[in-house]
């Protein structure tokens, strides 16, 4: 059990040493762009606590995986030179029982990634966005660009959505028969969404029949789309990573504005994402085995660096392919993983002997 915890003990703070070092590096180059705008705004140093708290989740989402790389590289490097795995495997711990004992720091780890992701940053980046927005100088202020987006079969064109995304303003839909000839445009000022459903205040509607065109209006009436305002923050708001939640709205007919392989994609990705951490502890595990008098553990660190970064080289690219429909996105997302998983493996099966 001491053995254990010791294990354990090392690799857990040598990943968060890591996070933190590589979280710190990056939130300084974040701020360094936006620090003057915060505090030229007078909202002094408050405001750029609370800019760089709303960063945070994203910023934890993106440093992960090389946490995790550089964390169990250190970790099992030093484990390997105070001749600690030596001594473990002497008294008959396998290799693999080492590498076990320190999965639960990167369960750990791949728990907060997958919260951060489909959780925390979602609802964190509208906040930010909109703070940013209602911070803007007046006179520094552009008016909003219109966004077009489907909605079922719909359709549609929004002038700007609020930061919850309950409210929809300027809205234009165009409604299509199933030959894709138009047959009724909707325009109304204001779309707002309560008690599950959305609703059109003061619509105009234009119905289309052959060459004539008839115009109707009313006080209010019901929209009925499986779009949530989950789908409209992301619609309006900065370009990021649909959610699992959100994609699997958009390829059920709900708002998307962009290609099906692109949300098939990102749903695939986001129950992919937190295994990137699990690679990443197979890539550095084999300098736990190292012996580091011949030089054999140097060489292994290089080699476990460049894996890792060689694998999210192509576990970008790959995506980037699914997500434009030139790979299946089941292989776009899994194919690097299982891949270098599975040559990590190897690599650590052949040091066990």
């Amino acid at each position: 059990m001491k053995l254990q915890l010791y294990v354990l003990r090392t690799v857990a703070t040598r990943i968060l040493g890591a996070a933190l070092i590589l979280m710190s590096i990056l939130q300084m180059l974040d701020l360094l762009d936006v620090t003057t705008d915060i505090l030229d705004r007078g909202l002094g140093l408050a405001g750029v606590a609370y800019y760089a708290a709303l960063r945070l989740p994203r910023l934890f989402e993106q440093v992960a995986p090389i946490a995790v790389l550089a964390g169990g590289l250190f970790a099992f490097s030093q484990l390997a030179r105070e001749s600690a795995v030596v001594a473990m495997r002497a008294s008959g711990i396998s290799g693999y029982r080492i590498v076990a004992m320190a999965m639960p720091a990167v369960i750990a780890v791949m728990l907060l990634d997958a919260l951060c992701g489909q959780v925390l940053a979602p609802r964190a980046d509208p906040t930010l966005a909109d703070w940013w927005k209602n911070t803007t100088p007046v006179a520094e202020r552009k008016a909003p660009s219109p966004r077009t987006f489907r909605a079922g079969g719909d359709l549609v064109i929004g002038g700007d959505a609020s930061a919850d995304g309950r409210q929809i303003s300027d809205l234009t839909i165009f409604r299509r028969d199933d030959k894709g000839i138009l047959i009724e445009k909707v325009e109304t000022p204001k779309a707002l969404y309560a008690h599950g459903a959305w609703t059109l205040e003061t619509p105009k509607t234009t119905r289309f029949a052959g060459d004539i065109a008839q115009t109707s209006t009313a006080t209010s009436t019901n929209w009925p789309t499986a779009l949530r305002p989950q789908d409209v923050q992301g619609l309006f708001g900065d370009d990021s990573a649909p959610t699992a939640a959100s994609a699997r709205r958009a390829l059920e007919n709900g708002g998307s504005d962009r290609p099906e392989s692109f949300y098939a994609t990102h749903f695939q990705a986001a129950f992919a994402s937190p295994f990137v951490s699990l690679v990443m502890l197979l890539l550095s595990a084999p300098v736990a085995l190292a012996n580091f008098r011949s030089g054999q553990g140097a060489v292994l660190l290089t080699a476990g660096l460049g894996a890792g970064l060689l694998f999210l080289v192509a576990n970008g690219m790959l995506t980037a392919l699914g997500e434009s429909g030139a790979l299946s996105p089941f292989l776009a997302v899994w194919a690097a993983p299982a891949i270098f998983g599975a040559l990590a493996a190897r690599t650590f099966l052949a040091l066990e002997g």
